[in-house]
């Protein structure tokens, strides 16, 4: 069951990844459509994004759990390895889902690609904040919001900037 004691000690890596992974994605993608520049862009700069600051991210909570067990921080039984391995593949997984529409309808005639990948990330925000209730034994519906509202405040943000700055070009 996903309440288990193990996923309950992973619970803040997921969540981290899951949700730095999806608000990065989808700003590299806000800021494209903001900055009216082409979509083969976002799927360059998404999947790589997706991979290598899903990588820097695993890599830092690996050193990160290294250097805590060093200075002889909280002993919470997590694996370094572990834990940046939770890290990695729920940012990749994850913060892969707002590139898909753009995979699978990018030459789809009358249909817009991102609208289909606000909604799909607007989705994934709420199932990462009710995931995250669910483990933590708290309000699933309260926790969904607040994921959501703070990544629509991310995205909001990026999709300005890149509407901004398409002005300034």
């Amino acid at each position: 069951m996903i309440r288990n004691s193990t996923s309950r000690k992973y619970l803040a890596e997921f969540v981290y990844g899951a949700t730095d992974g999806t608000i990065t994605t989808f700003a590299i993608i806000a800021a494209v459509s903001g900055a009216s520049l082409a979509p083969v862009i976002i799927l360059v700069l998404g999947f790589s994004n997706v991979l290598a600051d899903g990588f820097s991210m695993a890599a830092s909570n690996y050193l990160s759990e290294k250097s805590n067990d060093a200075v002889g921080g909280v002993n919470d039984n997590k694996h370094p390895v572990r834990t940046s391995f939770v890290t990695f593949v729920s940012f990749v997984v994850v913060g892969s889902v707002p590139l898909i529409p753009f995979v699978l309808l990018g030459n789809v005639e009358g249909i817009n690609p991102f609208s289909v990948s606000i909604v799909a990330t607007a989705l994934t925000f709420l199932v990462i904040g009710f995931i995250r209730g669910y483990v933590a034994r708290e309000r699933g519906i309260r926790t969904a919001l607040e994921t959501l509202f703070i990544g629509g405040i991310a995205a909001g943000i990026a999709y300005g900037a890149g509407a901004f700055l398409e002005t300034l070009f």
